[in-house]
Formats: C-alpha cells, structure tokens, sequence
C-alpha cells in the first residue's frame, strides 16, 4: 500500500459516509475510481486536539514511512531538473531573442538599402568619357550614408554618420576604350564611306580597300556600313568601345543565353 503524504484526499472522521469502514491502519479508502487510492489516517492530534489509541498508531506509522526532509536523490533530482530549465531558457528560443534585442550589431554600410545613402556622380575623363579609375571594366564611387545612420564603414568601424562622411565605394560598371571616337566613324560613314574611310579608321583595312576598289559595292555597301556604324553594332576591330560622351546616347545590347535567369511569368 502506497501512502500518499499530504494528500488533498484526506476524509475527516466526521465526514466520512455511512458504510465507510476503518481498517486496521485507521485509512478511510474512497468509492468509485478512487477507491483504490490510500488516504493518510485522521487523527485528532494532527489537528491540534487531543486523541489516542488508533490515531497515534497511525501517526506513528506515517511518521516511519514519510521522512521529515527530502532524501538525497530527491534533492539531486530537484536540482538537475533546476539546471535543465536554467539552460532551456538562456539558450533556447526566449534565450536568444532576448540577447538579439540586447546587443544587436549594426549592419554594415553596403547593405543599406536604397534611400538610405547617397552616392556621387563619378568623376569623368575628358578624353575617354569614361570613369578615371575605370578598371576591368569596374569604376568605384564614394557614397554617404543619411544622416543619424550607424552603420559600419569600409574599415569595419562603426560609426554614426552626419551625411558628410563617406561610408563605402559602391562598384558600377564602366567600358573599355582604346581612343576611336564614334562621332567620327559616323562621320566618316557617311561622307567618306564609299572610299572606305570608316572602315579603315575602325582598323578593318581588307574591307576598306575592297570598299575603294568598288566605290563603296556601288553604294549599297556604303549604306549598310553606315546604318551598322550608326547603331553600334559595327564597332573598333581590337573589341573596345567607341569614345561616347558619359552622359549621350549609347546602346546596350542585351543577350540571353542557358545561364541567364528567367524570372517566372505570372499570368492571371
């Protein structure tokens, strides 16, 4: 027979219903699906009154089963289960929310997003139109982040700009000329063209000479090279491009081949 110590099932004398037998130890067992639950003994003296006989015998053999302080397993299984619960909360999902809010780092400065900086025009040279720290086809401007925004810098220092304070250089593509200036092959094409003179300004000097011989394939060849030129698609034989003012017209061509990346098309 289990005894349960401080158990809410305790049935006073009093109160126990007719039929209720006491057996030898002085339980008073309950009905139903509680029947087979064992009740701690009434006993007056627990109550600070009198009493004797049954009831100091039971207390007695409470007192030889129910120690008067926890046993030794008990209080190490108590403070594992303790130290469990310690590192479920410090390390859990509350653990790091609450050291995320705590100490956030700041981002760094070339993952703002856009509104939050502001990058200068680059600076350009005169007599290539380009960037003038345009290299492999890459030019690098200084940007400044808004004002009252912590970020950290191309060093790696976290600083709280102003607006006057360059936070990174943001890389933007540039092109590779090597000196022959668009103006003047069309130019060229147009007046000059049934002597070849686009061609060998553009270093295509077979082409140019059979455009001489032939006073430009009647025209027709002087015509065509001429609309190409125009449109860009004829350009200098060493592969660079043409010298175009930074701010002009200029043609981007646009390709697509098994490695470019075709966003889905949603249609309704």
């Amino acid at each position: 027979m289990h005894i349960l110590k401080g158990s809410p099932n305790v049935i006073p004398r009093a109160h126990r219903k007719k039929n209720t037998r006491i057996d030898e130890t002085g339980f008073y067992p309950l009905r139903g699906p509680f029947k087979n639950v064992a009740l701690l003994p009434f006993s007056l003296r627990l109550l600070g009154g009198g009493g004797s006989g049954r009831g100091e015998k039971s207390v007695s053999k409470m007192a030889a089963v129910w120690p008067s302080g926890p046993s030794a397993p008990e209080a190490a299984t108590a403070r594992l289960l303790g130290v469990l619960w310690f590192v479920s909360v410090t390390t859990g999902p509350w653990g790091a929310v609450a050291t995320s809010a705590g100490g956030e780092e700041s981002p760094k400065c070339e993952d703002l997003k856009v509104g939050q900086y502001i990058c200068k025009d680059p600076k350009i040279n005169d007599a290539t139109q380009e960037p003038v720290n345009c290299t492999n086809y890459t030019a690098h401007v200084s940007c400044f982040p808004a004002p009252n925004i912590t970020c950290k810098d191309s060093s790696g220092n976290e600083t709280h700009f102003t607006g006057n304070e360059v936070g990174f250089f943001k890389p933007i593509s540039c092109r590779n000329v090597n000196g022959y200036s668009y103006k003047v092959a069309v130019a060229l094409s147009l007046f000059l063209g049934w002597l070849g003179a686009d061609r060998f300004y553009l270093g295509y000097p077979a082409l140019g000479l059979l455009k001489f011989c032939t006073v430009g394939f009647c025209g027709i060849g002087s015509l065509i090279d001429f609309i190409l030129i125009s449109m860009q698609i004829v350009g200098p034989s060493d592969g660079s491009s043409y010298i175009i003012d930074y701010y002009g017209t200029r043609l981007t061509r646009l390709s697509i081949t098994n490695e470019t990346y075709r966003k889905t098309q949603l249609y309704p």
